[in-house]
């Protein structure tokens, strides 16, 4: 599947030779669709036009070759909105308050500062309260796993952090900065993270490669007293628990005796797996590559040889197309085309597809939806997209806000069923197990659930005002 996008082009149209009737044609043979129509300038001779293209290639090649070769039509320019969103970087940094006189500096800076900053050096707990520490979280990668693109590096990782902090500010006002660092090189990532650490209150670990990101993640989760969250792993574990344990009202299923099967065992699917372990799961099928994970084989990496002893209770051998025998569940974070029809056909009655790679799924969901029971994707224009938005901005803002020394187990299996609250029962259906990223429900439930399960499970270092309140 191609990926769509979204261009202006602006035309001139010498009015003798060709009409705007063979443009739009010229557009529609290209498989453009035409959303708006802007004239710029309509002289005797010739008319300017901007032209908005739905297109499903962005690289617009044969768009553009069609029209640049039209008799009597000349392309000025043109431009992609997805390009024009991004010029000069999509967040910025902004005061609280206005400097306009010499008091207001002296508070701000020089000489007021001082007296904070002595404070602080007496009390480092005062930090919380006397600078953006408390609301302030840091997106780091290293970009060597972004999105579908794989290892594209720290300077074009950027675009997509950038995307992540303007999310934790819109949905949970949450204050967050992204930190693109150029090494691969795990103990120096900790380092660094760690020397930084001060003046955040949160780590939001972002497109870092598996295996290198378990480690990542534990070493900085056991070293800072802060939470340290890695989205790509438990973020997705959390929202497909959220949709997976509606789909299975729909269904009437329970998770401890349904058959499942998760493809791609990297940061997602290991963590996928371990989520609906603890979640009370009992018959988890974890496929990669090399086929099914099995408690008699060795693997070099620590967490598959984990999951290789909690899984596959029946000791299946092969790989995809064995395990999806009478399965009832099928997870997929791997890549687009591997599923097929005769796969669905063989998996039990009532099934349940998650086909969450992207930007093409594991099986296109118009080949799939005749076979399958209830079909959820990573992709926006599909029902039921499972999408990380829904769980790291409410688990942020709900880990700041009680000040939680970590995010634990606890506190993700709260945030799981907080989203899949969020759909009330009388409203679950096929079509709907997992709310929009846009509901603004997700966030308060999710931050309440994480702050309840912060305190019960020790990790919370106060209580914030109205969870106080509710406790009395």
């Amino acid at each position: 599947m191609a990926i769509a996008t979204t261009m202006i082009v602006r035309l001139e149209i010498r009015k003798s030779v060709a009409s705007f009737g063979d443009v739009a044609s010229g557009i529609a043979t290209a498989g453009g669709d035409i959303v708006a129509i802007d004239v710029i300038r309509a002289g005797k001779d010739v008319t300017t036009r901007d032209i908005t293209i739905n297109v499903q290639d962005a690289s617009n090649g044969e768009m553009m070759s069609i029209l640049s070769k039209m008799p009597g039509v000349k392309v000025i320019n043109v431009s992609d909105r997805t390009f024009l969103a991004h010029l000069g970087g999509k967040i910025e940094i902004t005061p609280k308050m206005p400097i306009k006189n010499r008091e207001d500096l002296s508070l701000v800076y020089t000489p007021g500062v001082a007296r904070v900053c002595t404070a602080i050096a007496e009390d480092p707990n005062k930090a919380y309260s006397l600078t953006m520490k408390r609301n302030t979280v840091a997106v780091v990668t290293d970009g060597t796993a972004v999105l579908g693109l794989g290892d594209i590096g720290p300077e074009a990782a950027m675009p997509v952090m950038e995307g992540k902090a303007m999310l934790f500010k819109q949905l949970a006002n949450i204050d967050a900065f992204p930190l693109c660092l150029n090494t691969k090189d795990p103990d120096e990532i900790i380092n660094i993270v760690k020397a930084v650490s001060p003046g955040f209150g949160g780590i939001n670990l972002e497109d870092i490669s598996s295996p290198r990101c378990f480690e990542i993640e534990r070493r900085l989760a056991e070293e800072l007293d802060i939470p340290v969250f890695h989205d790509d792993q438990h973020g997705t574990s959390v929202v497909v628990l959220a949709g997976l344990l509606n789909a299975l009202k729909v269904v009437n299923k329970s998770i401890e005796d349904v058959r499942i099967v998760v493809v791609g065992i990297g940061a997602a699917g290991v963590s996928i797996c371990n989520m609906l372990l603890a979640a009370g799961a009992r018959n988890i099928y974890a496929v990669d590559r090399d086929g099914v994970l099995r408690k008699n084989l060795q693997y070099d990496n620590q967490e598959w040889r984990k999951l290789a002893d909690a899984t596959n209770p029946e000791g299946i051998e092969g790989g995809l197309t064995e395990v999806m025998q009478g399965a009832d569940v099928f997870i997929g974070v791997s890549r687009g085309g591997i599923l097929s029809v005769d796969h669905l056909k063989s998996m039990a009655s009532d099934n349940i597809v998650f086909a969450m790679a992207n930007p093409t799924p594991e099986i296109e969901p118009e080949l799939a939806e005749p076979f399958v029971r209830v079909l959820a994707t990573g992709r926006s224009d599909y029902p039921n997209q499972i999408n990380n938005v829904l769980c790291f901005p409410g688990i942020f803002r709900g880990a700041l806000d009680c000040r939680a020394k970590t995010v634990n187990l606890e506190m993700k299996l709260a945030a799981a069923k907080a989203i899949a609250s969020v759909v009330h029962p009388d409203e679950v259906n096929e079509q709907y197990v997992i709310p929009s990223i846009f509901n603004e429900k997700v966030v308060e439930l999710v931050r309440l659930a994480v702050i309840h399960a912060a305190i019960a499970t020790d990790v919370a270092r106060r209580i914030p005002k109205d969870i106080a309140k509710d406790m009395e």
